[in-house]
């Protein structure tokens, strides 16, 4: 038996550059605008021993932002002996501060504080910014977030640019390629921001952007064959993307020796079931359908903490998969979809615990199988770029992402039979509602939630008191951040008019105007 940290995973191979994360607000955007110059980066803790840090060899280091005061006595650090391996860094925003307070340079308070956008004067561009001069010796536009300042940059640095209240707003110490910007350069409300980002990735830190969709294919294949051997592994298959991308590359890796496992929690959206058996036995993979509905729904019996939904679900999945290996034989090995955002939620080093998904944070402590996770480091955006690699149809490359522990947290509170046919048809009436406009393409998840609140309504001239439905709509492009989706009034009318007229024991509908952060795309 093994720990489930035992995790026997793929890491891409060849230059990369390493995110040490103080907590920032946009500290995942950073990666996502490094891998978009084709150049894999990873997101570390950003107090991340120097020996670890150091042992996968970067190219490069960010520093991101973060909520901290570099001058308070608990502020987080960066190891020192990574400022002296000669290894180009680049600070953004606490990331520049930090340079400043650890080698010697001075940061204070504000006077004013620095929040959105904000003209940069910028007097050496050189290195990293080039390319950027305005014409006209005009001020570069760029969004700031911070409180503190830069008042002396340390000895050695020079001073590349300020801003009306930051004396410091950009600095360099060549020789030991230390680089420091007060703004944010990987939001789009700094439009020159990626150029930058190319101008220390490629001029400065040499790298060569050699890290593509296909080479990270060709990697997987080649290292899920060599760790399996003669072996067989089984793929915990969903048909979601993610576990659709993961169970066809490692198909391409093992061919036979890989058997698809699809267990029916009864937690699935309408007719899905159905749908995902007959989709992937159509598609050559070997498959055996699991009907474990009775058995997830005593485990989550009586249970109301999202948390605890989470570990059961996980839990159960593992202990379904282990028992199916058994009937197989020599079986070693378990596939999984897991993807970056939810190692990330589910925490990482010191970040805090969003919420444990059921294949990371919800795994049992010991378990029979090591993990296969191929795409345990891609954002879901570069899993749809894998599938299209792959060749897998639209619809399961653009289908809606959708929870593992499925409608059990778009249920809040208990779970029960009657709750989750509710869920399940207000859901499927939004879903169509969705295609119907034309919107599946637009939105990035479509979705109802039987929420643990009743009210008033009155059909037919009886007063009912039925459950409220919350319909949610959002935006994004991988997970990390989401904009609720400005549907049009008459998708949102036919939705609502539907559910309260098709869905029984419902009275009242309402939609969710909530962005993440704050909030979370799911409830639960």
């Amino acid at each position: 038996m093994t720990t489930a940290a035992s995790l026997a995973t793929t890491k891409p191979a060849g230059e990369r550059v390493i995110v040490l994360d103080f907590g920032a607000q946009y500290g995942q955007l950073i990666a996502r605008r490094i891998r978009e110059q084709q150049v894999y980066c990873e997101v570390l803790p950003g107090d991340a021993p120097a020996d670890k840090v150091l042992a996968l060899e970067p190219k490069a280091i960010v520093l991101s932002g973060g909520p901290a005061s570099v001058y308070e006595p608990d502020a987080p650090r960066v190891d020192p002996r990574l400022l002296e391996a000669g290894i180009p860094v680049l600070g953004i925003c606490y990331g520049m501060q930090l340079l400043a307070a650890q080698l010697g340079g001075k940061v204070r308070k504000g006077a004013k504080r620095e929040y959105g956008r904000t003209e940069l004067y910028v007097s050496d561009f050189a290195d990293l910014f080039r390319g950027l001069e305005p014409q006209g010796g005009e001020p570069l536009i760029c969004w700031m977030s911070h409180g503190d300042v830069v008042e002396a940059a340390p000895p050695g640095f020079d001073v590349l640019g300020r801003t009306d209240d930051s004396p410091v707003a950009a600095m360099a110490d060549r020789r030991r390629k230390l680089f420091g910007i007060q703004c944010h350069p990987e939001v789009a409300h700094t439009p020159w921001g990626s150029q930058l980002l190319r101008n220390f990735l490629f001029d400065i830190a040499g790298c060569q952007g050699d890290w593509t969709i296909g080479s990270f294919t060709e990697q997987v294949i080649a290292d899920v064959r060599a760790a399996v051997g003669e072996g067989k592994a089984i793929c915990a298959l969903s048909g979601g993307v993610d576990s659709a991308v993961a169970a066809t590359l490692v198909h391409r890796a093992l061919g036979s020796q890989l058997v698809c496992i699809f267990v029916d929690h009864g937690l699935m959206r309408k007719d899905e079931p159905e749908q995902v058996v007959g989709t992937f036995r159509r598609m050559g993979l070997e498959l055996v359908a699991v009907d474990a509905r009775e058995r997830f729904l005593k485990r989550l019996e009586g249970v109301a903490d999202p948390e605890r939904k989470r570990k059961i679900i996980g839990e159960e999945f593992i202990r379904v998969f282990e028992e199916e290996a058994g009937k197989i034989g020599d079986v070693r090995y378990l596939v999984q979809g897991t993807v970056y955002p939810d190692v990330i939620e589910s925490g990482t080093g010191r970040a805090a615990v969003i919420k444990s998904h059921h294949n990371v944070g919800g795994l049992p402590e010991r378990m029979n199988l090591k993990l296969i996770e191929p795409l345990r480091w891609l954002f879901k955006d570069e899993v749809r770029r894998v599938g299209l690699e792959l060749g897998l149809p639209e619809s399961i490359i653009w289908r809606h992402p959708f929870p593992g522990p499925g409608l059990a947290v778009r249920v809040i509170g208990p779970v029960t039979q009657d709750k989750l046919d509710i869920v399940r048809e207000a859901d499927a009436i939004v879903t169509e509602e969705i295609r119907r406009a034309g919107l599946d393409r637009d939105v990035w998840q479509a979705f109802a939630v039987l929420t643990d609140t009743r009210s008033v309504g009155v059909m037919g001239d009886q007063r009912t008191y039925g459950h409220v439905v919350a319909v949610r709509a959002v935006t994004s492009t991988d997970a990390m951040t989401a904009d609720w989706a400005r549907l049009p009034s008459e998708v949102l009318e036919r939705i609502a008019s539907r559910i309260m007229n098709e869905v029984p024991d419902v009275s009242r509908v309402v939609y969710d105007i909530s962005a993440k952060p704050p909030a979370t795309i799911e409830w639960e």
